[in-house]
C-alpha cells in the first residue's frame, strides 16, 4: 500500500473522529426545537408610559338605581346630596320601609299618640277623623302586618330657596285586617286571608336641619 493512501485513511479517521465529538457536545437537531429557556429573572414590565385611562366621578349608583338618569328626580336627589351629606336615597328607602308599617299599623289600631311626630297635620287630622268615625260606630281593627312586597321611589322634588325635599314612595304591603262591632263579630276581612295593600305616601324634610325625621305629608294610591 503506497504511502499516499495510508495518509488518506489516516485522515479519514481523524475526522471521522471530529464528527463524533461534536455530535456528542452539540447534539442532533431533528425538525423544530424549542427556544433555550433563559434561566434569568423576567424583567418586570413597565406600565409608566400604559396609556390608562382614570374615570372621576360618573354617575351616582344611589340615584340612578331608583329613578332615570337626568331626570328631573335624580337632579332633585342629587341637590338633596348637595345640601345635607349625610342623605342617601338607599337609607331613606329603608327607613321608609320602617315607618311604613309603624304608621299603617298604628292608624289600623286607632293609636295616633304614638306617630303623631311623623305626620303632618293635615294627614294627622284625616288620619284621626277615620279613627274617631269607627269609635262612634263601636268599630274596632285587628290588623297583623306581614311585610312589605313592593317599595320604589316614584317622585322627588327640592326646593333650593327653603331646602324643603319631598320623596314620593310607592308601597305594596300585605297584613291580615278585620273589623269588628261591639259585639264582637267580624263585619269586615277575614284572619286568615293576606290582602295586599298599595299606598303612594309622600315624605317631607328640611334637608340640612338637626330634626333627622321626615314627616308623612300626603297619601293616596
Amino acid at each position: 500500500m503506497s504511502s499516499a493512501v495510508i495518509q488518506l485513511l489516516v485522515l479519514a479517521a481523524v475526522a471521522v473522529f471530529l464528527i463524533l465529538r461534536l455530535r456528542n457536545v452539540l447534539g442532533t437537531r431533528d425538525g423544530f426545537e424549542k427556544p433555550p429557556v433563559s434561566t434569568q429573572p423576567a424583567k418586570p414590565l413597565d406600565r409608566s408610559g400604559a396609556d390608562f385611562e382614570v374615570i372621576e366621578g360618573g354617575p351616582d349608583r344611589d340615584i340612578i338605581d331608583h329613578v332615570p338618569e337626568n331626570s328631573d328626580a335624580a337632579k332633585a336627589l342629587a341637590e338633596m346630596k348637595s345640601a345635607d351629606r349625610d342623605f342617601t336615597v338607599s337609607d331613606f328607602l329603608q327607613g321608609a320601609r320602617g315607618a311604613y308599617e309603624m304608621i299603617l299599623m298604628s292608624f289600623e289600631r286607632g293609636d295616633l299618640k304614638s306617630i303623631e311626630p311623623f305626620l303632618s297635620e293635615d294627614v294627622f287630622e284625616t288620619f284621626a277623623s277615620v279613627v274617631d268615625m269607627r269609635a262612634d260606630k263601636g268599630l274596632t281593627v285587628e290588623a297583623e302586618f306581614i311585610g312589605v312586597r313592593e317599595i320604589s321611589l316614584v317622585d322627588a322634588r327640592f326646593d333650593k330657596a327653603t331646602k324643603l325635599a319631598e320623596l314620593t314612595v310607592r308601597f305594596v304591603g300585605e297584613l291580615t285586617s278585620v273589623v269588628r262591632d261591639e259585639a264582637g263579630d267580624i263585619v269586615e276581612g277575614n284572619p286568615t286571608e293576606i290582602k295586599r295593600q298599595r299606598d303612594m305616601w309622600t315624605f317631607a324634610r328640611t334637608m340640612g336641619s338637626d330634626d333627622p325625621n321626615w314627616q308623612l305629608v300626603a297619601t293616596g294610591e
